[in-house]
């Protein structure tokens, strides 16, 4: 539970910790499952109270994904900075991801959620606005690595974009699986490892 917050706090502190919650409530259960009653619970104020800040539990939802996509391009794009070569830079980004799901292991349990919803709702359209911009940033690292002769001549970098996300994904559902969000680096190093010679230069 988090700490027990004063009784009157500004709307966007109180809309903080209601985030908060919901995503430490989401490190255990499927977000359909959360009720507000759980989230206030959290919080330490009454299920009212949650109300007087998010008019429904969906925009509770969708505040939570606004927060997870700033902070995780947030995160990704400071790593791709931290490295002054492109191929390295993308090292980065994928560990970097790879430590955010460690740091927020309700993330992906929300997102895989919203992805699985056949209708198209504003949690979803969050979601989406954070894969592609994901993805513009893997596109910028590879352009940058193809102009540096770094990648396979014939490379396509949209499906290498595509093999980037879709590895990252795999790694999270197994750990998911396992019960965890934990990641070995020899397991990390290895797959990334394959990726890293599918996409450069011979």
């Amino acid at each position: 539970m988090l700490a027990p917050s004063p009784t009157r706090l500004p709307t966007e502190e109180r809309q903080a910790e209601i985030v908060a919650a919901a995503l430490q409530l989401a490190r255990e259960a499927s977000p359909p499952l959360i009720t507000t009653a759980d989230i206030a619970a959290v919080v330490g104020v009454s299920q009212g109270a949650v109300f007087k800040h998010f008019p429904t539990k969906d925009a509770i939802w969708v505040a939570v994904m606004a927060w997870v996509g700033a902070q995780m391009l947030a995160a990704l794009e400071a790593a791709a900075r931290g490295s002054e070569l492109p191929l390295d830079a993308l090292d980065a980004v994928f560990r970097a991801h790879l430590r955010f799901v460690v740091a927020h292991p309700g993330v992906p349990r929300v997102i895989f959620h919203e992805l699985q919803e056949p209708q198209d709702t504003a949690v979803k359209r969050e979601v989406r606005a954070l894969l592609q911009a994901y993805r513009q940033l893997l596109l910028r690292l590879l352009d940058a690595a193809a102009r540096r002769g770094d990648l396979a001549a014939d490379l396509d970098p949209e499906a290498a974009a595509t093999l980037f996300v879709g590895m990252v994904q795999g790694l999270v559902m197994q750990a998911m699986t396992a019960g965890r969000a934990t990641f070995t680096k020899a397991r990390t190093d290895c797959v990334y490892a394959i990726y890293l010679r599918g996409i450069s230069r011979a």
